[in-house]
Parts: structure tokens; C-alpha cells; sequence
């Protein structure tokens, strides 16, 4: 029995089809109800060879067509279930009063009234269902000196009362599954769009940040300008050592520029994995204030100091030779030690934690671990084990994709939690005096 099915099809087509069910779903019931029409009608012609019992006539030409025609009406179920029960009815009335057996096309009628109790109203069906009951107290009726009425009576009632139950079950689970079905569509198209809007909330936030960054570079390009144009007829040396820091800092402001414009591309980016928080890495910001200058790594004991304040043992650690990193990339590098701290302020709560920040040949590597909760979750994301589309996990990775870096955030073994930063070391020409950072290449701890 299929009705569930078929109620489940008309309901989710919209009014603009003609038919209850969309094309395919459509054409998929009219097979099945083929199949099925076809398997009773030939399988009722086999019952109807056999002897039937006293009082009734075997199956004749006459009867083996009303037989395929009650066979032919299951076609129409799904389409018009009332005037397909009232049609298949009416046959076995007929098939009856010829004096045919009326077992071989009980079975369509029964059909018919699964249909109805599925899809039409608590009336309607109970109405079908005395259909059945009056013409199976018909039967017994037109053959009494043969059947026992009792039990005739009995099959009467019962069999009608089942078909009637488990068409009416079958079809609010139908209706149920239709309408998860619905919300499971309106809750992905809305977690869509929030994740669309997010990322652009989240990137216009970063573009404003490398705002700052590129009016900075301008500034000071405008005042070495101003400088080399006063001092070069006294002081030639004094001038050119001006021009070359208008050099280094219009290539570093024309690749913030650069990165910023790409940014700012919306649209053309991958599909969006969640979205950062402002409120929540702004409690930790030092100075405040959505128009506040863009921190950098001088600022980093600042804030290491306001999550101590907040309850985190946490501890940083400066391994290699530090390179001066170009402004935007030191603001990325701040905001995901920020964003991974709150974090663990939010969901490891007391805790310690660790920054380090590994300058490497080719990389800069800065990893934000924590212990774990203390009252055993393993991690700063916990209680999930799978991380997911996170509100702090978009900012961190945006900011690394635009610098061609990456970020992986996961549980640690045995508990804790890991955030790991990962971004290109900045070149020789990217440093604002043209020459290699100094340091010995011990690590530090503050």
C-alpha cells in the first residue's frame, strides 16, 4: 500500500501543477499502481477458475470483466481516491448481484478505503468504510442459506475498522514526514543565508581593519615625502633614505590594497563555514571600540594580561629569530590568538593555556592550546567532538586565507584544545628596512 507516499507527493507540490504530485513522483505512483493493477487482476482471474463455494457461480466471461475493470480502477487511487472507491465499489456491487463469488474483487474496495483514510477527511472515510460494511452484509445477504451470518457480520466490521486505522495512521505519519521534510528544507536555505551573511559581515569587518593598515601606509609615505622634499638640498643622504621608506612602504600598502580588493569580492568566495563573533573577541580587545587603531603583536601582552585577568593561566612563547611582520599580517596573527582565547574563556572557562608563536625559515606557526575544562571537557569547543561551522572558526580562517595561510582548529590528546596558525614568512623585501630580522634564535617566554 502506497498511500502514504502518494499523500506525501501531492502535498509537496505547489498549486501551480495541474496534478496533485510533481511529474516524476507522479509517473513513479502510476507505475507502482500499474503493477499493482495488473498483479490483482491476474491473480483474481487464478481465484476465480477455482470452485467457488455453494451458492455462487464460477467465473464466467462476464465476470472475468468486471473483474479486470475493478482491477483497472486501482489506476485512478492516488489522482481521485473517492470516485476511485465510489467506481470499484459499485463493480463488486455488480459482480456480486451477477452471483459471482464476492472474495475474488473484495480486495480493490479495501484498497480504495486505505486511500481515502490517508488522504481525505475523518468524514469522508468513515463514509467509505460503511460502504464496505453494506456491501459485505449484501453478500452474506444475497447467499444466507450458505453463510453464517455472525460471521459475516464480524468480517463486516473488523476488516473495515483495520483498513480504516492503518490508512488514518499511515497517512498523519505521511503528513508528519511531509512537513519535517519542509522544515528541514527552510532550515537549510536559512542556515545558508546566515552563513552568506555572516561571511560578508565578517569580511567587511576585516576590509575596515586593513583600512587602517593601508591610511597608515599612507601617512607615512605623505609625511617621508614631505621630509625628502625639505631636507634634499641640504642633506642628499637624509632624502634618499626617506625615498627608500616610501619605496618599501608603497609596495607593503599596495598589497594590503590588493588583499583588501580581493577580499572585498563577495560572491566569488568558497562556501562559507561560519562566521566570527565581534562581541565576543571584543571583550578581549585592548582600547575598545570598533574604530580603534588596528592592534598589532606590540599589543599582545595587553591582551595576554586581560585573560589572565579573566581566570586562563595562559602562557606565551616566542621561538626563532622574529621577523617584523607586514601590519595586516600581525593584525591577523592578533585577532586569531584573540578570537582562540575567547574561545577558551567561553568554553574551557578556568583553565591554562599556552600561545606560541614559532618563526620558521619559510613559515610563522602560532598554535593556542589549552588543558581542557575543569570539569573534564577535553577542549575549548567542547562538548562537540566535531568541529563544525563555528562563529570563531570564519574570522580565523578569512584572515589566514588572504594571506595564504591556513588554520586548523581540533582536539588534543588526552583533553584540551589546539588552534594552529599557519602563514607564509614575509620575504626580505616585505620588511620595512629591506634587511633580515635580527635575534638570536632562542625562545622566549613571557
Amino acid at each position: 500500500m502506497h498511500a502514504g507516499s502518494g499523500l506525501r507527493d501531492r502535498h509537496a507540490e505547489g498549486p501551480r501543477h495541474r496534478f496533485p504530485f510533481p511529474f516524476p513522483l507522479r509517473y513513479r505512483s502510476l507505475a507502482i499502481d500499474s503493477a499493482l493493477a495488473l498483479g490483482y487482476a491476474g491473480a483474481a482471474l487464478l481465484l476465480g477458475r477455482e470452485q467457488p463455494p455453494p451458492g455462487w457461480q464460477p467465473l464466467d466471461g462476464l465476470g472475468a470483466v468486471l473483474t479486470v475493470l475493478v482491477g483497472l480502477v486501482l489506476l485512478a487511487r492516488r489522482i481521485a481516491p473517492v470516485a476511485a472507491f465510489a467506481a470499484s465499489s459499485a463493480l463488486w456491487v455488480v459482480f456480486i448481484a451477477c452471483g459471482y463469488w464476492p472474495v475474488v474483487n473484495s480486495m480493490p474496495p479495501l484498497l480504495g478505503l486505505y486511500t481515502v483514510a490517508a488522504t481525505c477527511t475523518v468524514r469522508t472515510s468513515v463514509a467509505c468504510a460503511a460502504v464496505v460494511t453494506g456491501t459485505w452484509v449484501y453478500a452474506g445477504l444475497a447467499n444466507a442459506e450458505n453463510s453464517s451470518m455472525p460471521t459475516v457480520l464480524a468480517q463486516a466490521v473488523l476488516f473495515p475498522a483495520v483498513v480504516f486505522v492503518v490508512g488514518r495512521g499511515f497517512g498523519r505519519l505521511a503528513e508528519r514526514n511531509r512537513q519535517f521534510a519542509e522544515l528541514t528544507f527552510q532550515l537549510r536555505r536559512q542556515q545558508e543565508e546566515n552563513a552568506r551573511q555572516a561571511l560578508t559581515e565578517e569580511r567587511v569587518r576585516i576590509a575596515r581593519e586593513l583600512h587602517d593598515v593601508v591610511a597608515h601606509h599612507m601617512s607615512v609615505i605623505s609625511l617621508q615625502a614631505g621630509m625628502a622634499s625639505y631636507v634634499f638640498p641640504t642633506d642628499p643622504e637624509a632624502s634618499r633614505q626617506a625615498l627608500d621608506t616610501i619605496a618599501g612602504t608603497s609596495r607593503e600598502a599596495l598589497e594590503e590594497m590588493r588583499r583588501m580588493l580581493f577580499l572585498l569580492r563577495v560572491g566569488q568566495e568558497d562556501q562559507p563555514e561560519g562566521r566570527a563573533d565581534p562581541d565576543d573577541s571584543g571583550a578581549l580587545e585592548p582600547g575598545g571600540g570598533a574604530y580603534a587603531p588596528a592592534p598589532g603583536l606590540d599589543l599582545l601582552d595587553r591582551l595576554l594580561d586581560r585573560v589572565r585577568g579573566a581566570g586562563v593561566q595562559v602562557t606565551m612563547e616566542v621561538v626563532g629569530s622574529p621577523a617584523q611582520l607586514p601590519q595586516g599580517m600581525a593584525l591577523c596573527v592578533y585577532r586569531v590568538i584573540q578570537e582562540a582565547l575567547t574561545n577558551v574563556l567561553k568554553h574551557a572557562g578556568p583553565t591554562r593555556a599556552a600561545v606560541t608563536i614559532r618563526y620558521e625559515s619559510r613559515t610563522v606557526v602560532v598554535t593556542v592550546a589549552d588543558e581542557g575544562s575543569a570539569a573534564g571537557h577535553s577542549g575549548a569547543f567542547q562538548p562537540k567532538t566535531v568541529i563544525t561551522a563555528g562563529h570563531g572558526l570564519i574570522g580565523m580562517r578569512e584572515r589566514a586565507k588572504i594571506y595564504g595561510g591556513s588554520v586548523t582548529a581540533g582536539p588534543r590528546t588526552p583533553v584540551g584544545f589546539e588552534v594552529r596558525l599557519v602563514l607564509p614568512a614575509p620575504a626580505t623585501r616585505d620588511r620595512p628596512d629591506g634587511r633580515p630580522a635580527s635575534g638570536s634564535g632562542d625562545a622566549r617566554s613571557r
